[in-house]
């Protein structure tokens, strides 16, 4: 099934998007993280689309092959968009089974309050919903965890720490990340070799720096971003790694969701758990599809 993945291009709000894609059926979107490209999903990609539906898991915005925006936004109204319009042009009008890790979550929990209407059913993981996260960053540990998020709004240095001894800051985050034991070599080669195209380190670092930085946000889509409030009335299964700090964020959000909800660890995983366990986080969504 691997070597029956398709690379296609679409455009979508604007911008040109890469993708992979294979199968036929429903449209099930796949969202990926940082540092990642769509090839962090091949187990899914190949089990999914040899299961009935049409996969697609895109480079998201600023990550080549996608246009890297000579001038744009990277706020959290801009990504979710982003996805609506991808599903409008490759759904044809039909809701989608969206799929989302870490960035590809937190857009994914964007999708799902500002525009329901988009999606059937939904699988989020890794990262807390977005009215958990803020509490948890009252809380020491949490904040430790999530220390990029802060060096990334410097300017110019987190750019120099990640390109020094080819991105050797992005080994030691995957292993960081990831449960004892875990080896991604052959796939960090991939990341590394995208964020090393010009101008897209600084393309995907800005995802980061509009989090903190009103002025990076689209003013025009502030109703997008207040929409972040609503309880999400999709059904939603929420992922994360057993081994995975923020596992104790996840369980206790809930509250968040008005529709169906589940909330499952996945044992002996941490946060890249769809590559640290691939067939148990397939068998999560596959199961969950098939219920919702």
């Amino acid at each position: 099934m691997p070597g029956l993945m398709r690379e296609g291009r679409v455009t979508a709000n604007g911008l040109r998007f890469a993708y992979l894609e294979g199968g036929s059926g429903p449209l099930v979107l796949l969202l990926h993280g940082w540092p990642d490209t769509p090839h962090t999903w091949d187990h899914q990609l190949a089990a999914l689309g040899g299961a009935g539906f049409r996969v697609v898991a895109p480079w998201l915005r600023g990550y080549p092959p996608t246009e890297i925006p000579g001038s744009g936004y990277f706020d959290i109204g801009t990504l979710a968009t982003d996805v609506r319009e991808l599903i409008a042009v490759l759904g044809g009008g039909e809701p989608c089974l969206l799929v989302g890790q870490d960035w590809g979550a937190s857009i994914g929990y964007q999708v799902l309050a500002a525009f329901p209407e988009v999606v059937r059913s939904a699988v989020v993981m890794a990262v807390p919903h977005p009215a958990a996260t803020r509490e948890s960053l009252l809380l020491a540990e949490h904040i430790q965890r999530s220390f990029h998020w802060f060096f990334f709004q410097l300017p110019e240095l987190p750019e120099r720490a990640l390109r020094t001894d080819d991105f050797a800051f992005v080994d030691w985050l995957w292993d960081y990340w990831t449960a004892p034991g875990f080896t991604g070599s052959e796939h960090l080669t991939q990341v590394k070799r995208m964020l090393a195209v010009p101008g897209a380190l600084e393309a995907t670092l800005g995802y980061y720096r509009a989090m903190f930085d009103p002025a990076r946000a689209d003013p025009d889509l502030a109703p997008v971003r207040q929409a972040a409030g609503r309880p999400i009335t999709v059904p939603t299964l929420a992922l994360c790694g057993a081994e995975d700090k923020r596992a104790e964020v996840m369980r206790d959000q809930a509250r968040h969701f008005a529709g169906p909800y589940r909330f499952e660890l996945v044992p002996g995983s941490s946060h890249f758990l769809q590559r640290e366990q691939p067939q148990a986080v397939t068998e999560l969504v596959l199961d969950w599809f098939a219920r919702h």
